[in-house]
């Protein structure tokens, strides 16, 4: 018997959370409160991240920190705004069996749920971007890797990576977010 795929066993529910719908207008000031944060959470991985001296990866979390097959996981990235950016990106995220075993998920998505678009961040905000990831049911994964970029969709080009050197990358500028290990039964 075949064993389905990451891909095909979250179907239409992974269509539906990567469906890119446009937001109505400009971030509203309660939606700029809900995607900018005073301060990352103290329990997060730490990243450095550089994308073209505009922003920077701050840190990650994921809840919860194992994942087991049939069950799904929370991941939230802050973002430290350094300069202006011109272009409304796109976040890139793919996940992947730690060992290949797996068809990657692709998780694209506009920032802050679509709320607040990257050509309205301000330099020294920090802005937080969640986002969930589901192991299927008998995945025999033993871990994830979540890989993080950013793209833009009219040009398919990607925020080229600044120090590649100081965070773990694929030389692509598509950083290594965190791996999550798998809860095995």
């Amino acid at each position: 018997m075949r064993r389905p795929t990451l891909l095909a066993l979250l179907g239409s529910a992974t269509l539906l959370s990567a469906c890119i719908v446009e937001a109505p207008g400009g971030a509203s000031p309660n939606e700029r409160r809900q995607a900018v944060v005073s301060q990352v959470p103290p329990l997060s991985v730490r990243n450095g991240a550089n994308f073209e001296d505009k922003v920077e990866l701050v840190a990650a979390t994921v809840q919860p920190g194992r994942i087991a097959p049939g069950e799904g996981a929370r991941v939230t990235a802050y973002f430290k705004v350094l300069k202006p950016l011109e272009e409304d990106y796109m976040i890139f995220v793919h996940v992947e069996d730690a060992e290949g075993r797996a068809e990657r998920l692709n998780i694209d998505h506009k920032p802050a749920g679509g709320l607040y678009p990257t050509t309205q961040w301000k330099p020294g905000e920090t802005v937080k971007d969640e986002f969930n990831i589901v192991l299927p049911p008998g995945s025999a994964a033993r871990a994830l890797n979540i890989w993080l970029g950013f793209w833009d969709p009219k040009t398919d080009a990607r925020l080229q990576l600044k120090n590649p050197d100081a965070v773990r990358n694929d030389g692509r500028s598509r950083i290594l977010l965190t791996q999550v290990p798998v809860a095995q039964p």
